[in-house]
């Protein structure tokens, strides 16, 4: 086992607060157990995920305060008992869905990811949680192919950025959601954008893909995932994995889910032979934690080799050090810029 006497600072989120209401502690550096690691963080992200923490609205969020921080790349430091000493000093990434926001993390050592030398960590960071979310649902959910037509909402935003690239990838024909400011952007990669907010956008996307589209990808929620079950094609597959709509409601943060959950199995038991998924990156996790751990360990490595052969492009909107996690989450927030927020140490 290693260790260090570096000092761990880490951002906590005591409760429904506005950014500025996030605190930075000072502290130990945790020390690894058995089967465990600590990782010096290089790069962690902002997340919709976090956006929706300090809000209280995340459907399993753990109670308050908690460090908020949905993934990182970083550096192994140190190692517990049976855990490979040779691991230290390999650079990797992990998805912890809390506790990203520090300097060092803690993580079991099976829940971690090689990086490759290639793809710089910042890089890496921003298709973590975005890219393994955005192939698995490509690939183990809808399973498209090539020559077939999806739309992607947010076509824009940290997943569908992703998404849309690895669909490109594959000879794919992807309709894009976003505000127009994006359009010129997302059509240099081939994609055919519509206005988000416009009022046909069904007879929009109709007049694209006549017949429907194989897949919809919506993030949305709410009244946008009735309307995507009805732009399916015959055989088409419905991904919804939010529900963004929400986000500033009040009440209940789990019965936005709980509604999109009750549609997906009432659409499944209709003989249409189209299918529907809520899509949720932890699903599986407590059935089979070694088959979680295989899956994302394979689908995480392809994501990073297409950020290697330039089939990815990782968005970087900003770099921030963790000091400034309020400017980063202010930024996040604001709807003013493409790709992925990064905080550094």
């Amino acid at each position: 086992m290693n260790n260090t006497t570096d000092a761990l600072v880490e951002v906590v989120l005591p409760g429904k607060v506005e950014p500025e209401g996030l605190e930075v502690r000072h502290g130990a550096v945790p020390v690894a157990g058995p089967g465990q690691v600590v990782i010096r963080m290089e790069a962690t992200g902002v997340s919709f995920a976090e956006q929706q923490m300090r809000r209280g609205r995340y459907y399993d969020q753990p109670p308050f305060p908690f460090v908020p921080g949905y993934d990182l790349v970083g550096t192994v430091q140190s190692t517990g008992t049976g855990v490979e000493a040779g691991l230290v000093g390999t650079r990797v990434a992990a998805l912890v869905k809390v506790g990203g926001w520090a300097s060092h993390v803690l993580v079991d050592a099976a829940d971690v990811v090689p990086v490759p030398a290639g793809v710089g960590s910042a890089e890496a960071e921003t298709v973590v949680v975005n890219g393994i979310t955005a192939w698995q649902m490509l690939h183990r959910k809808a399973r498209i192919r090539a020559g077939q037509t999806i739309l992607v909402h947010g076509a824009n935003g940290g997943v569908g950025t992703v998404l849309v690239q690895l669909a490109n990838a594959m000879g794919v024909h992807v309709i894009g959601t976003a505000s127009p400011r994006h359009h010129d952007a997302l059509r240099d990669q081939g994609v055919e954008p519509i206005d988000y907010r416009t009022p046909d956008l069904a007879a929009r996307v109709r007049d694209i893909a006549p017949r429907g589209v194989d897949a919809v990808f919506d993030h949305v929620g709410a009244a946008s995932v009735v309307r995507s079950w009805r732009l399916l094609a015959p055989g088409g597959t419905l991904v919804s994995y939010g529900s963004a709509s929400t986000r500033d409601d009040e009440g209940s943060k789990q019965l936005p889910v709980l509604k999109i959950l009750g549609r997906v199995w009432m659409w499944n038991a209709l003989p249409n032979g189209r299918r529907a998924y809520f899509f949720n990156v932890w699903a599986g996790r407590a059935l089979n934690k070694n088959r979680f751990r295989a899956q994302l360990r394979t689908d995480l490595s392809q994501v990073f080799a297409a950020v290697e052969r330039g089939e990815v492009t990782p968005r970087i909107a900003a770099r921030l050090p963790l000091a400034r996690v309020s400017d980063a989450l202010r930024l996040a927030e604001s709807g003013t810029v493409a790709g992925k927020v990064v905080l550094t140490p």
